[in-house]
């Protein structure tokens, strides 16, 4: 694969004002070999509950970017994380500086010991060490099978991008990666003044932010965001973008719900899909604004999100359960992200096959339910427009979802067109 195979040449932007709006531009991963080495006495550490089955786990990736694809219509849509890298890596450059901050990243690995022979490798030799931990040097590190799951290392909010600061050792590797796609990956050139780092000793994950409006982001407040984390993104924010409201909800810290986006995602511009049990409780959001100066914040509790959502957007909103009515169903399907969709346009959303109850309750909430295959069997020869029907996608995903994530957290939109 030539260094560009899969990269368009021209320059990226940065362009997500809501969770709906028409998609132009993601990266994804599609798992390779690092997935293959997560051995049983690894998993748990690399946060992982089962040994997955890579081949048919590639299949059902491949079909979902294949969606990604089509509806979005253009070439360059969907960007590979590897692609990015080994363009990237191309510089010489680019390759010190991933070798210099992985040593500092991990100094309890000893890597500083090999500098010199890493930054030496070949740009295809150090991608591998990057994905995998393996390396021809008498080296070897964790293998990075979480990177499946794009939608953490960072989060667009306008014209902004944020980068993580993950709250696991085993991830810290992975925003290394896109830090370095995003420093010395020529597309990103004009973007780097809109980049937003985080300080040192908070954590944040892409997945705990979901964008409402140019103007209303939400925040979980979970196992992998904290407090701090919350601070500083909502500062960020409020200073550097149109924000004007954060709302903070705050999620039990369990793995069950370790992100906003696997209890609550956006459908279509009034229609929401949750899980009952933590988003109709009451006084687990807090409301912030900015204040006078920026570490000050106006904060107010509202009753719960739905009130707060209805009335900082103006406008009313439905919130579908995941797994339905059943308390049972609901627990289930949302173990298995069914609460995790991914919009590719207004009232155009992708979830996995296996939450039967879920997408049953998107049906008596008007959408056509179809499978991922018929739908790209029905528009292979002709181009899918947006806006005729309400569309529940259903993606083929009994092994991506024993990773524990859904096609929301294995997708980092870029830019989405905006509506209206």
């Amino acid at each position: 694969m030539s260094a560009t195979s899969s990269v368009p040449t021209v320059s990226f932007r940065f362009a997500v004002a809501s969770e709906i709006d028409p998609l132009q531009q993601v990266i994804v991963h599609t798992p390779g070999v690092e997935l293959e080495l997560v051995t049983p006495e690894q998993r748990l550490t690399l946060l992982f509950d089962d040994i997955l089955f890579v081949e048919e786990a590639q299949a059902e990736h491949r079909q979902m970017c294949a969606l990604f694809e089509k509806v979005v219509g253009t070439e360059g849509a969907v960007l590979q994380i590897t692609d990015l890298l080994r363009t990237a890596f191309a510089s010489e450059e680019a390759r010190e500086a991933f070798v210099e901050q992985l040593c500092r990243l991990q100094p309890e690995a000893n890597l500083q010991a090999f500098a010199r022979e890493l930054a030496a490798l070949s740009p295809d030799e150090l991608l591998h060490f990057a994905l995998t931990g393996q390396s021809p040097l008498p080296l070897n590190a964790f293998p990075l099978p979480n990177l499946l799951f794009t939608r953490d290392l960072a989060a667009v909010v306008n014209d902004h991008l944020i980068v993580s600061h993950p709250a696991t050792a085993a991830r810290a590797r992975e925003s290394l990666i896109l830090r370095i796609i995003l420093e010395h990956h020529p597309g990103f050139a004009g973007l780097r003044e809109r980049i937003i780092y985080l300080p040192e000793g908070v954590t944040f994950e892409g997945g705990d932010l979901l964008v409402a409006s140019p103007e209303v982001v939400l925040l979980g407040h979970s196992e992998r965001t904290s407090l701090g984390g919350v601070a500083h993104v909502a500062r960020a924010l409020f200073s550097r973008t149109s924000v004007r409201h954060v709302l903070v909800v705050d999620l039990p810290k369990q793995r069950a719900s370790m992100h906003l986006d696997t209890v609550f995602t956006f459908v279509s511009a009034n229609e929401c899909v949750v899980f009952p049990p933590i988003l109709h409780q009451e006084g687990n959001v807090l409301h912030l604004m900015a204040g006078d100066t920026p570490e000050r914040f106006v904060t107010e509790m509202p009753a719960d999100l739905k009130t707060a959502l209805e009335r900082l957007l103006d406008r009313p909103l439905t919130f579908i359960p995941c797994g339905g009515d059943n308390p049972v169903h609901q627990k289930r399907e949302q173990w298995t992200d069914g609460a995790n969709f991914f919009a590719l346009a207004p009232g155009v959303v992708v979830g996995y096959e296996r939450n039967h109850y879920t997408f049953e309750e998107m049906r008596q909430h008007g959408y056509r339910v179809v499978t991922a295959e018929s739908f790209l069997s029905y528009y292979a020869g002709s181009p899918f427009v947006p806006g005729s029907e309400k569309l529940a996608i259903k993606l083929e995903g009994n092994e991506l979802s024993r990773g524990r994530g859904g096609p929301r957290c294995m997708t980092l939109p870029l830019a989405r067109q905006p509506m209206g």
